[in-house]
């Protein structure tokens, strides 16, 4: 049956002739498309088309050989990124590496250090390092040890405090930075002038630096002395309020205030935990092979690795109060020291009893203590208050 038109009319043969004529020129085009594919194709894929259209059996062995050779190079080819991947990968290691170096390792330049105390931006506390014997003792050996002498010091010193008189913050900074390059006791033989006549920062700013060098005069280096004590009382009265402020960053802003004399008024005014690091700390702290830094900032942070940060002021006070005592810097008195057992130092002074227990000073010695004003927990232990400046 003849095909309908779509006006309904029916194909006649010239019609369906030209069909099979569209049919065939659409079979042409396909061809002609081939060969076009066939140009625009890369070598790679000639050799790999060749075989399938070859129909003799002489050019396949060749296209197989390019095929083999080709299946062979492939592996080469992926490999190639993951090794790039695996150089890429390299410089990451190393990195990661370099991060794993330990806090100990790091020394920062001197400047950097002073920079940051004289800004007062960096100096918020203390970092702990990696503790490293200086001896053949292990780590764990020397924490136990030094704690051992903590506890054995708490117990010959109960009653150890700041040896300098003091009734508020500001009191006790004056005092501290006046307490430099000679003892407490004469701080506290001086102080009581002086704070009479300048109780407060306002007063001692605008005061009258002749008059107040002739009240220092028996604290040595009154001249520089001066300038730091009316400096420092600007600055509270200027930056602070009149108030000493309790931040570590803020107290060593303060003119002729260092690290030291910042932890004395934060642990004994504000309670807040610091190690001082003044000449007897630093003597004894090596002759117990705690450590053999020489540098203060680094001795405190060698020392504040082997304690609780909550012992840290009153680990100060016990071994100040032995370096004072008993342990002194020409000839310490072994024979009588209470910790003679846990001292590798032990012999370097008068080891026989009767002629070391000659060597003790102060409340050990029979003799008062620094402070004219003691707490009473001092006193009632049998210890002597200081006299006064001027006294017999």
């Amino acid at each position: 049956m003849g095909e309908r038109e779509p006006d309904g009319s029916s194909k006649t043969g010239k019609s369906a002739k030209k069909a099979a004529g569209a049919e065939g020129g659409t079979a042409s085009v396909k061809k002609t498309a081939k060969k076009v594919t066939k140009r625009a194709a890369t070598p790679a894929a000639k050799s790999a088309e060749t075989p399938t259209e070859t129909p003799t059996g002489k050019k396949a062995a060749p296209a197989a050989k390019k095929t083999t050779a080709a299946k062979k190079a492939a592996p080469a080819k992926k490999a190639a990124p993951s090794k790039s991947a695996a150089e890429k990968s390299a410089p990451a290691k190393k990195a990661a590496v370099t991060r794993k170096v330990k806090p100990a390792d790091v020394v920062l330049p001197a400047d950097t250090a002073v920079k940051a105390d004289a800004a007062g931006k960096k100096a918020a506390s203390v970092k702990k390092i990696a503790v490293r014997p200086p001896g053949g003792e292990s780590p764990t050996a020397l924490v136990r040890r030094a704690r051992r002498i903590n506890r054995e010091l708490a117990e010959v010193y109960p009653y150890a405090h700041p040896e300098l008189d003091f009734e508020n913050p500001f009191q006790l900074l004056v005092a501290t930075v006046l307490s430099a390059q000679t003892t407490d006791l004469r701080v506290n033989q001086t102080t009581p002038a002086l704070f009479a006549r300048y109780p407060t920062p306002e007063d001692l700013a605008a005061a009258d630096p002749e008059e107040v060098e002739q009240i220092l005069r028996p604290c040595g280096f009154f001249r520089a002395k001066t300038r730091s004590v009316i400096g420092l009382s600007k600055s509270l009265v200027e930056n602070f309020g009149g108030e000493v402020p309790g931040r570590l960053e803020d107290l060593v802003t303060l003119p002729g205030v260092g690290r030291k004399t910042a932890f004395v008024v934060l642990g004994n005014a504000y309670g807040r935990p610091g190690i001082t690091v003044d000449t007897h700390f630093q003597r004894l702290v090596r002759r117990w092979k705690w450590t053999d830094e020489t540098d203060p900032d680094k001795i405190e942070a060698a020392v504040g690795a082997l304690f609780p940060k909550s012992e840290w002021t009153d680990l100060s006070h016990h071994v100040i109060w032995h370096g004072r005592r008993i342990c002194h810097a020409r000839k310490p008195a072994c024979g009588a020291c209470p910790i003679a057992p846990l001292c590798p130092a032990y012999g370097e002074g008068e080891t026989d009893p009767e002629k070391a227990r000659k060597l003790l000073k102060y409340e050990k010695g029979g003799f008062p203590g620094q402070r004219l004003n003691p707490p009473q927990a001092y006193l009632d232990a049998g210890g002597k208050p200081a006299p006064p400046l001027g006294a017999a």
